[in-house]
């Protein structure tokens, strides 16, 4: 079972930065893509950046050129780096992990979520 765990969100004023790491524990024979949704209020959950084991990085439209996304494999870690945030960034944000587990299954999980505000 593999579990993930969210951390740095709060609230923050427009402009400002925020750093989101999220961390895998559990048995996992490989981990593939890892990743960040967000779900805002009344709105479904989206994209938000994804990258692949290689390090190969995905950015939806709205957080290109403001966001950023890292990996550490050994860590089973990724980060996500938000800058100029704006209102419309508020959301929860959940990290993912996808991969194979020792019984060579894939798998999809999901962290519990942590919620960014972006307000003045």
């Amino acid at each position: 079972q593999v579990q993930l765990v969210e951390s740095g969100g709060g609230l923050v004023q427009p402009g400002g930065s925020l750093r989101l790491s999220c961390a895998a524990s559990g048995t996992m024979y490989r981990t593939d893509d890892m990743g960040w949704h967000r779900q805002a209020p009344g709105k479904q959950r989206e994209l938000v950046a994804d990258i692949t084991s290689a390090g190969i990085t995905n950015y939806e439209n709205p957080v290109k050129g403001r966001f950023a996304i890292g990996r550490d494999n050994i860590k089973k870690t990724i980060y996500l780096q938000m800058n100029s945030l704006k209102p419309e960034d508020t959301a929860v944000y959940y990290c993912y992990v996808q991969g194979i587990t020792t019984n060579g299954r894939p798998f999809t999980s999901w962290g519990q979520g942590t919620q960014v505000t972006v307000s003045s």
